[in-house]
């Protein structure tokens, strides 16, 4: 079963999918009517077709301008900065963030090969020398290649005399402390605040 096996082996080539999960998937798409199979492909199709960079802040749109962009409800004085879109849509799902955003697409990974050229900084700086840009959050992950793209950022943006903060990590709810690494409990310390 040759077209099993190409169908599980492309399944297999999706992110976090597996073997055995996408040998599961393909056996589940067989069991779909062909109408199905249809709409799935073309859905699929027309993501890649249709999906591309909003110009201004380097998210994902089909648009000619991202929806959050193109919202003048937000607040586009504050940029929080992302390294992808799936930070974009965690950030949305909590509701409370009403400025914009900017994705860079990756973060500064020397050992990865990956410099701030390949990052979308210079689309960030075009956006700041534009004006009206008050606060820039970088929201990169708490790890090496986070703090080093964020440690990058706070340097090129600060001289320019934008404030530029950093989402304070810290504890999750129901976490006990003596299970916590040290860079979370550091996180935790740095951004406490008053009760």
């Amino acid at each position: 079963m040759e077209s099993l096996r190409i169908l599980a082996e492309n399944f297999g080539r999706l992110e976090g999918v597996g073997k055995k999960t996408a040998t599961r998937m393909a056996f589940s798409v067989l069991e779909w009517d062909r109408e199905d199979v249809e709409s799935f492909a073309k859905a699929i199709l027309d993501a890649k077709e249709k999906i591309h960079l909003c110009p201004i802040c380097q998210n994902l749109t089909d648009k000619d301008v991202c929806p959050i962009c193109a919202d003048p409800e937000r607040d586009h004085s504050l940029i929080c900065v992302v390294t992808d879109a799936r930070a974009v849509m965690a950030m949305e799902k909590v509701r409370e963030f009403r400025g914009v955003y900017h994705v860079l697409h990756g973060m500064i990974s020397p050992m990865n090969g990956i410099t701030p050229e390949q990052l979308k900084i210079r689309e960030l700086l075009l956006r700041i020398e534009e004006g009206n840009v008050d606060e820039v959050i970088v929201a990169t992950n708490p790890t090496v290649e986070g703090e080093a793209t964020a440690m990058y950022l706070s340097k090129l943006l600060r001289p320019i005399g934008v404030r530029v903060t950093r989402l304070a990590y810290g504890v999750p709810v129901g976490a006990d402390l003596e299970y916590a690494d040290e860079i979370t409990l550091f996180r935790a310390l740095e951004g406490r605040r008053e009760v």
